[in-house]
Protein backbone atom coordinates (compact mmCIF):
# COMPACT_ATOMS: atom_id res chain seq x y z
CA UNK A 1 0.00 0.00 0.00
CA UNK A 2 1.66 3.14 -0.88
CA UNK A 3 1.15 6.10 1.35
CA UNK A 4 0.64 9.55 -0.19
CA UNK A 5 0.51 12.92 1.31
CA UNK A 6 0.93 16.82 -0.28
CA UNK A 7 2.85 19.65 1.21
CA UNK A 8 1.79 22.83 -0.42
CA UNK A 9 5.37 24.63 -0.87
CA UNK A 10 6.92 21.72 -3.17
CA UNK A 11 3.30 20.09 -4.46
CA UNK A 12 4.69 17.09 -3.49
CA UNK A 13 3.43 13.55 -3.87
CA UNK A 14 4.94 11.68 -1.55
CA UNK A 15 5.06 7.67 -1.46
CA UNK A 16 6.66 4.63 0.74
CA UNK A 17 7.24 1.03 0.61
CA UNK A 18 4.97 -0.79 2.99
CA UNK A 19 7.98 -1.17 5.34
CA UNK A 20 8.93 2.02 7.61
CA UNK A 21 12.32 0.37 8.43
CA UNK A 22 13.09 1.24 4.80
CA UNK A 23 16.38 0.91 4.02
CA UNK A 24 17.45 2.63 0.73
CA UNK A 25 15.98 6.34 0.43
CA UNK A 26 15.04 7.46 -3.53
CA UNK A 27 14.02 10.87 -4.02
CA UNK A 28 11.85 11.92 -7.17
CA UNK A 29 11.43 15.32 -9.12
CA UNK A 30 9.64 15.08 -11.83
CA UNK A 31 7.66 17.75 -13.39
CA UNK A 32 3.81 16.60 -12.68
CA UNK A 33 1.93 20.09 -13.15
CA UNK A 34 3.37 22.84 -15.61
CA UNK A 35 4.32 23.53 -18.84
CA UNK A 36 6.12 19.99 -19.07
CA UNK A 37 3.75 18.01 -17.29
CA UNK A 38 3.00 15.54 -20.20
CA UNK A 39 6.48 14.81 -19.60
CA UNK A 40 6.02 14.55 -16.15
CA UNK A 41 3.15 12.43 -15.51
CA UNK A 42 4.72 9.65 -17.62
CA UNK A 43 7.63 9.88 -15.39
CA UNK A 44 5.54 9.66 -12.70
CA UNK A 45 3.53 6.63 -13.73
CA UNK A 46 6.69 4.23 -14.67
CA UNK A 47 7.87 5.48 -10.99
CA UNK A 48 4.91 4.13 -9.35
CA UNK A 49 5.60 0.96 -10.52
CA UNK A 50 9.02 0.65 -9.61
CA UNK A 51 9.44 -2.90 -7.26
CA UNK A 52 10.20 -1.94 -3.66
CA UNK A 53 13.18 -4.04 -3.04
CA UNK A 54 16.39 -4.38 -4.84
CA UNK A 55 18.82 -7.12 -3.58
CA UNK A 56 16.63 -7.49 -0.49
CA UNK A 57 16.95 -3.99 0.58
CA UNK A 58 13.59 -2.28 1.49
CA UNK A 59 13.04 1.13 -0.64
CA UNK A 60 11.38 3.97 -0.16
CA UNK A 61 10.48 6.52 -2.43
CA UNK A 62 9.99 10.04 -2.19
CA UNK A 63 8.55 11.97 -5.12
CA UNK A 64 8.05 15.83 -5.36
CA UNK A 65 6.29 17.68 -8.01
CA UNK A 66 8.91 20.80 -9.10
CA UNK A 67 5.94 22.50 -10.94
CA UNK A 68 8.29 22.86 -14.05
CA UNK A 69 10.24 25.29 -12.71
CA UNK A 70 13.90 25.14 -12.54
CA UNK A 71 13.47 27.26 -8.48
CA UNK A 72 11.09 24.54 -7.21
CA UNK A 73 13.24 21.70 -8.68
CA UNK A 74 16.17 23.68 -6.72
CA UNK A 75 14.31 23.67 -3.25
CA UNK A 76 13.23 19.98 -3.92
CA UNK A 77 16.70 18.79 -4.35
CA UNK A 78 17.24 20.89 -0.98
CA UNK A 79 14.30 18.79 1.04
CA UNK A 80 15.02 15.56 -0.22
CA UNK A 81 19.04 15.77 0.53
CA UNK A 82 18.41 17.67 4.05
CA UNK A 83 15.22 16.68 5.68
CA UNK A 84 14.92 13.12 3.76
CA UNK A 85 17.97 12.03 3.81
CA UNK A 86 18.01 10.16 0.34
CA UNK A 87 20.89 8.58 -1.07
CA UNK A 88 19.97 8.99 -4.73
CA UNK A 89 17.62 11.63 -6.76
CA UNK A 90 16.11 10.72 -10.07
CA UNK A 91 15.00 13.22 -12.06
CA UNK A 92 14.43 16.17 -12.99
CA UNK A 93 12.60 15.97 -16.25
CA UNK A 94 13.67 19.14 -17.41
CA UNK A 95 17.43 20.44 -18.56
CA UNK A 96 17.43 24.30 -16.77
CA UNK A 97 16.75 22.22 -13.45
CA UNK A 98 18.83 19.74 -14.02
CA UNK A 99 21.82 22.21 -14.34
CA UNK A 100 20.19 24.00 -11.37
CA UNK A 101 20.40 21.59 -9.17
CA UNK A 102 24.38 20.68 -9.76
CA UNK A 103 25.53 22.53 -6.71
CA UNK A 104 23.93 20.95 -4.95
CA UNK A 105 24.27 17.86 -5.76
CA UNK A 106 28.19 17.72 -5.36
CA UNK A 107 28.17 19.89 -1.92
CA UNK A 108 26.15 16.63 -0.20
CA UNK A 109 27.57 14.39 -2.65
CA UNK A 110 24.40 12.56 -3.56
CA UNK A 111 24.25 11.05 -7.15
CA UNK A 112 21.81 11.81 -9.61
CA UNK A 113 20.18 10.08 -12.47
CA UNK A 114 18.30 12.75 -14.18
CA UNK A 115 15.25 11.95 -17.16
CA UNK A 116 16.14 15.72 -18.39
CA UNK A 117 18.02 15.60 -22.31
CA UNK A 118 20.79 17.72 -23.10
CA UNK A 119 24.25 16.94 -23.16
CA UNK A 120 25.61 19.63 -21.07
CA UNK A 121 23.95 18.41 -18.41
CA UNK A 122 26.80 15.68 -17.96
CA UNK A 123 29.73 17.14 -20.37
CA UNK A 124 31.93 18.80 -20.48
CA UNK A 125 32.63 16.09 -17.09
CA UNK A 126 33.68 18.60 -14.08
CA UNK A 127 33.79 17.68 -10.09
CA UNK A 128 29.68 19.02 -10.56
CA UNK A 129 28.58 17.02 -13.17
CA UNK A 130 30.79 13.72 -11.82
CA UNK A 131 27.61 13.03 -9.74
CA UNK A 132 24.95 13.43 -12.62
CA UNK A 133 24.42 10.20 -14.90
CA UNK A 134 21.26 10.56 -17.75
CA UNK A 135 18.88 8.47 -19.00
CA UNK A 136 17.62 10.22 -22.08
CA UNK A 137 19.84 9.84 -25.12
CA UNK A 138 22.15 13.25 -25.99
CA UNK A 139 20.77 15.15 -28.48
CA UNK A 140 24.20 14.85 -30.80
CA UNK A 141 22.78 11.03 -31.13
CA UNK A 142 19.08 12.56 -32.34
CA UNK A 143 20.35 14.98 -34.22
CA UNK A 144 22.94 12.82 -36.29
CA UNK A 145 20.18 10.36 -37.54
CA UNK A 146 17.32 13.31 -37.60
CA UNK A 147 19.80 15.12 -40.67
CA UNK A 148 21.03 11.82 -42.20
CA UNK A 149 17.35 11.50 -43.21
CA UNK A 150 17.04 15.13 -43.84
CA UNK A 151 20.25 14.26 -46.45
CA UNK A 152 18.83 11.17 -47.73
CA UNK A 153 15.80 12.89 -48.72
CA UNK A 154 17.24 15.55 -50.25
CA UNK A 155 16.48 18.34 -47.91
CA UNK A 156 18.85 20.95 -48.27
CA UNK A 157 17.51 24.25 -47.06
CA UNK A 158 16.03 23.89 -43.27
CA UNK A 159 14.49 26.17 -41.03
CA UNK A 160 14.79 25.65 -36.91
CA UNK A 161 12.33 27.01 -34.37
CA UNK A 162 12.96 25.75 -30.61
CA UNK A 163 12.59 26.42 -26.73
CA UNK A 164 14.53 29.60 -25.69
CA UNK A 165 15.79 27.56 -22.79
CA UNK A 166 18.41 24.84 -22.22
CA UNK A 167 16.73 22.77 -24.53
CA UNK A 168 16.35 24.84 -27.99
CA UNK A 169 19.57 25.84 -27.36
CA UNK A 170 21.45 22.18 -26.86
CA UNK A 171 19.35 21.33 -29.99
CA UNK A 172 20.35 24.47 -32.19
CA UNK A 173 24.48 23.73 -31.26
CA UNK A 174 23.83 20.13 -32.28
CA UNK A 175 21.76 20.37 -35.33
CA UNK A 176 24.20 23.04 -36.19
CA UNK A 177 26.99 20.97 -35.97
CA UNK A 178 25.26 17.72 -37.99
CA UNK A 179 24.04 19.92 -40.74
CA UNK A 180 27.28 21.70 -41.65
CA UNK A 181 28.86 17.84 -41.67
CA UNK A 182 25.85 17.20 -44.29
CA UNK A 183 25.63 20.32 -46.75
CA UNK A 184 22.74 21.48 -45.06
CA UNK A 185 21.93 25.21 -45.01
CA UNK A 186 19.94 26.53 -42.07
CA UNK A 187 17.76 29.76 -43.41
CA UNK A 188 15.75 30.55 -40.44
CA UNK A 189 16.42 30.19 -36.50
CA UNK A 190 13.71 31.04 -34.29
CA UNK A 191 12.81 30.46 -30.82
CA UNK A 192 9.55 30.99 -28.63
CA UNK A 193 8.95 30.01 -25.07
CA UNK A 194 7.40 26.76 -23.44
CA UNK A 195 4.13 28.75 -22.08
CA UNK A 196 3.73 31.14 -25.33
CA UNK A 197 0.21 30.93 -26.77
CA UNK A 198 1.02 32.37 -30.00
CA UNK A 199 4.30 31.82 -32.52
CA UNK A 200 2.65 33.80 -35.69
CA UNK A 201 5.85 36.42 -35.68
CA UNK A 202 8.62 33.49 -35.98
CA UNK A 203 6.12 31.43 -38.02
CA UNK A 204 6.24 33.99 -40.95
CA UNK A 205 9.69 34.59 -40.51
CA UNK A 206 10.28 30.96 -41.54
CA UNK A 207 7.74 30.61 -44.26
CA UNK A 208 9.35 33.92 -45.60
CA UNK A 209 12.46 31.71 -45.84
CA UNK A 210 11.48 29.08 -48.42
CA UNK A 211 12.66 26.09 -46.57
CA UNK A 212 12.27 22.66 -47.80
CA UNK A 213 11.99 21.36 -44.46
CA UNK A 214 11.20 22.59 -40.38
CA UNK A 215 12.64 21.56 -37.31
CA UNK A 216 11.09 21.97 -34.40
CA UNK A 217 13.33 21.83 -31.10
CA UNK A 218 11.04 21.65 -28.24
CA UNK A 219 8.94 18.14 -25.97
CA UNK A 220 6.07 17.80 -24.82
CA UNK A 221 2.60 19.24 -25.68
CA UNK A 222 4.25 22.86 -26.28
CA UNK A 223 6.09 21.44 -29.18
CA UNK A 224 2.72 21.15 -31.06
CA UNK A 225 2.19 24.98 -31.24
CA UNK A 226 4.87 25.49 -33.97
CA UNK A 227 3.74 22.73 -36.08
CA UNK A 228 -0.16 24.09 -35.66
CA UNK A 229 0.63 27.29 -36.83
CA UNK A 230 2.52 26.13 -39.64
CA UNK A 231 -0.20 24.03 -41.11
CA UNK A 232 -2.39 27.43 -40.63
CA UNK A 233 0.01 29.57 -42.30
CA UNK A 234 -0.66 27.04 -45.46
CA UNK A 235 2.93 25.07 -45.25
CA UNK A 236 3.33 21.67 -47.12
CA UNK A 237 7.09 21.30 -47.01
CA UNK A 238 8.15 18.10 -44.14
CA UNK A 239 8.13 19.17 -40.58
CA UNK A 240 10.50 17.03 -38.04
CA UNK A 241 10.50 16.90 -34.82
CA UNK A 242 13.00 16.17 -31.66
CA UNK A 243 12.27 12.76 -29.62
CA UNK A 244 11.23 14.95 -26.91
CA UNK A 245 7.76 14.76 -28.57
CA UNK A 246 7.04 10.78 -28.01
CA UNK A 247 4.01 10.68 -25.89
CA UNK A 248 0.71 10.04 -26.31
CA UNK A 249 -0.43 13.85 -25.06
CA UNK A 250 1.23 15.53 -28.03
CA UNK A 251 -0.36 13.09 -30.15
CA UNK A 252 -4.19 13.94 -28.96
CA UNK A 253 -2.93 17.78 -29.21
CA UNK A 254 -1.64 17.54 -32.55
CA UNK A 255 -4.40 16.11 -34.00
CA UNK A 256 -4.17 16.07 -37.91
CA UNK A 257 -1.69 18.59 -37.73
CA UNK A 258 1.40 16.38 -36.91
CA UNK A 259 0.49 13.56 -39.00
CA UNK A 260 3.50 12.75 -41.16
CA UNK A 261 6.10 14.40 -38.82
CA UNK A 262 9.27 12.51 -38.57
CA UNK A 263 11.19 12.22 -35.93
CA UNK A 264 14.35 10.32 -33.86
CA UNK A 265 13.27 8.58 -30.76
CA UNK A 266 14.29 5.75 -28.55
CA UNK A 267 13.54 2.03 -29.49
CA UNK A 268 11.00 1.55 -26.94
CA UNK A 269 7.98 4.12 -28.31
CA UNK A 270 7.89 1.89 -31.37
CA UNK A 271 9.05 -1.73 -29.72
CA UNK A 272 6.43 -4.11 -30.98
CA UNK A 273 7.64 -2.77 -34.49
CA UNK A 274 11.32 -3.16 -34.14
CA UNK A 275 12.77 -6.09 -36.27
CA UNK A 276 13.49 -9.18 -34.24
CA UNK A 277 17.23 -8.87 -34.27
CA UNK A 278 16.91 -5.78 -32.32
CA UNK A 279 19.06 -6.04 -28.60
CA UNK A 280 16.83 -3.99 -27.14
CA UNK A 281 13.39 -5.43 -28.13
CA UNK A 282 12.81 -7.69 -25.10
CA UNK A 283 13.72 -5.37 -22.59
CA UNK A 284 11.08 -2.94 -24.09
CA UNK A 285 7.94 -5.24 -24.99
CA UNK A 286 8.28 -6.32 -20.95
CA UNK A 287 8.48 -3.17 -20.09
CA UNK A 288 5.55 -2.30 -22.35
CA UNK A 289 3.14 -4.69 -21.34
CA UNK A 290 3.87 -4.28 -17.68
CA UNK A 291 2.81 -0.35 -18.20
CA UNK A 292 0.28 -0.83 -20.63
CA UNK A 293 -0.81 -3.41 -18.73
CA UNK A 294 -1.26 -1.20 -15.58
CA UNK A 295 -3.14 1.72 -16.80
CA UNK A 296 -5.19 -0.18 -19.22
CA UNK A 297 -8.11 1.68 -17.91
CA UNK A 298 -6.37 4.95 -19.17
CA UNK A 299 -7.58 6.03 -22.71
CA UNK A 300 -4.19 8.19 -23.31
CA UNK A 301 -2.37 4.95 -22.81
CA UNK A 302 -1.32 4.22 -26.71
CA UNK A 303 2.15 2.39 -26.37
CA UNK A 304 4.79 3.29 -24.49
CA UNK A 305 6.64 6.73 -24.46
CA UNK A 306 9.90 8.10 -24.37
CA UNK A 307 9.90 9.41 -20.87
CA UNK A 308 8.64 6.00 -19.11
CA UNK A 309 10.35 4.74 -20.87
CA UNK A 310 13.80 6.79 -19.25
CA UNK A 311 11.83 6.51 -15.69
CA UNK A 312 12.26 2.70 -15.80
CA UNK A 313 15.62 2.75 -17.39
CA UNK A 314 16.54 5.24 -14.15
CA UNK A 315 15.56 1.95 -11.60
CA UNK A 316 17.26 -0.94 -13.82
CA UNK A 317 20.57 1.44 -13.25
CA UNK A 318 19.58 1.75 -9.27
CA UNK A 319 18.75 -2.12 -9.37
CA UNK A 320 22.26 -3.45 -10.65
CA UNK A 321 24.44 -0.56 -9.58
CA UNK A 322 22.79 -1.16 -5.36
CA UNK A 323 24.15 -4.60 -5.07
CA UNK A 324 27.61 -3.54 -5.18
CA UNK A 325 27.01 -0.48 -3.04
CA UNK A 326 25.50 -2.01 -0.25
CA UNK A 327 28.87 -4.31 -0.02
CA UNK A 328 30.85 -1.00 0.62
CA UNK A 329 28.21 0.96 2.95
CA UNK A 330 25.57 1.13 4.88
CA UNK A 331 22.42 3.66 3.47
CA UNK A 332 21.95 6.63 4.66
CA UNK A 333 25.84 7.16 4.84
CA UNK A 334 27.89 9.48 2.67
CA UNK A 335 30.17 6.34 1.92
CA UNK A 336 26.89 4.63 0.10
CA UNK A 337 26.27 7.38 -1.83
CA UNK A 338 29.96 7.83 -3.45
CA UNK A 339 29.98 3.81 -3.53
CA UNK A 340 26.66 4.04 -5.93
CA UNK A 341 27.70 6.60 -7.92
CA UNK A 342 31.11 4.84 -8.56
CA UNK A 343 29.25 1.61 -9.08
CA UNK A 344 26.51 3.31 -11.31
CA UNK A 345 29.74 4.53 -13.43
CA UNK A 346 30.98 1.40 -13.81
CA UNK A 347 28.05 0.30 -15.53
CA UNK A 348 28.49 -2.11 -18.19
CA UNK A 349 26.19 -3.70 -21.27
CA UNK A 350 22.51 -3.58 -19.19
CA UNK A 351 19.83 -3.35 -21.96
CA UNK A 352 17.18 -0.48 -20.47
CA UNK A 353 14.18 0.03 -23.13
CA UNK A 354 16.05 2.83 -24.76
CA UNK A 355 19.18 1.29 -25.25
CA UNK A 356 22.53 -0.82 -24.01
CA UNK A 357 24.26 1.10 -20.90
CA UNK A 358 27.68 1.51 -20.78
CA UNK A 359 29.12 4.14 -18.68
CA UNK A 360 32.68 5.50 -18.30
CA UNK A 361 34.21 8.00 -16.12
CA UNK A 362 34.40 10.54 -19.13
CA UNK A 363 30.53 9.40 -20.16
CA UNK A 364 27.85 9.40 -17.78
CA UNK A 365 25.70 8.42 -20.89
CA UNK A 366 26.80 5.17 -22.19
CA UNK A 367 24.48 5.25 -25.24
CA UNK A 368 25.53 4.51 -28.94
CA UNK A 369 23.47 3.75 -31.61
CA UNK A 370 21.42 1.27 -30.17
CA UNK A 371 19.44 4.14 -28.15
CA UNK A 372 17.76 5.87 -31.45
CA UNK A 373 15.58 4.67 -34.71
CA UNK A 374 13.34 7.39 -37.23
CA UNK A 375 10.21 7.19 -36.73
CA UNK A 376 6.44 8.61 -38.28
CA UNK A 377 3.36 9.97 -36.88
CA UNK A 378 0.80 8.07 -38.91
CA UNK A 379 -2.44 7.81 -38.62
CA UNK A 380 -2.18 9.38 -34.91
CA UNK A 381 0.56 6.65 -33.57
CA UNK A 382 4.11 6.56 -34.06
CA UNK A 383 5.34 4.40 -36.73
CA UNK A 384 8.71 2.87 -36.99
CA UNK A 385 10.80 4.08 -40.64
CA UNK A 386 14.61 2.38 -39.73
CA UNK A 387 17.47 2.52 -37.57
CA UNK A 388 18.77 1.05 -34.43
Amino acid sequence: MLKMSRQVVFLPLVFVSTSVLAQIKVGVDASMTGAAASIGSSSKKAVLLWPKEIAGQKLEYIMLDDASDPGNAVRNAHKLINENKVDVIVGPNLTSASLAMLDSLAESSTPMITLAAAASIVSPMDEKRKWVFKMPQNDSHMASLLTQNMAERGYRRIAFIGFADAYGESWANEFSKFAELRKISIVANERYARTDTSVTAQILKIMTSKPDAVLIAGSGTPAVLPQKTLKERGYSGQIYQTHGIASQEFLNLGGKDVEGTLFPTGPAVVASQLPASNQVKKVALDFSSQFQAAYANEHSVNGLNQFAADAWGAYMLMARAIPDAIKLAHPGTKEFRIALRNAVENTHDLVVPQGVVNMSVTDHVGLDQRSRVMARIQNGKFVYLSGG
